[in-house]
């Protein structure tokens, strides 16, 4: 996670600096940036595309346990947890329909005050 900012940022300081900051050495994160992804950072890749596939063919109605459901019944071997932490990730949310609730109730039979102010 210090390294991924350190290399979103090195435009804008200067790399040495935020090592010292993050409390990280220079040789480390040179080291992570020639590492090849990992196999679990390739699942999650393309986890999260077939997620956000799904969340599309949805509307963006369902949320991660029906989508969970949904990868399931598609062959996708997921955690619910995995897929509910990859939807924060990237922002991906369901649209949620409120019902309608009248706050107002004009046909009373109460008496109802005069306008003084007008």
């Amino acid at each position: 996670m210090r390294y991924r900012f350190i290399d979103q940022h090195r435009r804008v300081w200067p790399i040495t600096i935020m090592c010292k900051v993050l409390q990280v050495s220079r040789s480390g994160f040179y080291d992570w940036r020639r590492r090849p992804p990992s196999l679990q950072a390739k699942r999650r890749c393309v986890l999260t595309v077939t997620i956000k596939s799904v969340h599309a063919q949805s509307r963006q109605i369902y949320g991660s346990p029906r989508i969970h459901r949904e990868l399931l019944a598609q062959g996708e071997d997921c955690c619910k947890n995995t897929v509910a932490t990859i939807m924060a990730e990237n922002n991906i949310k369901s649209r949620i329909k409120r019902k309608f609730k009248a706050t107002t109730d004009s046909h009373h039979d109460h008496p109802v005050a005069d306008n003084l102010l007008n």
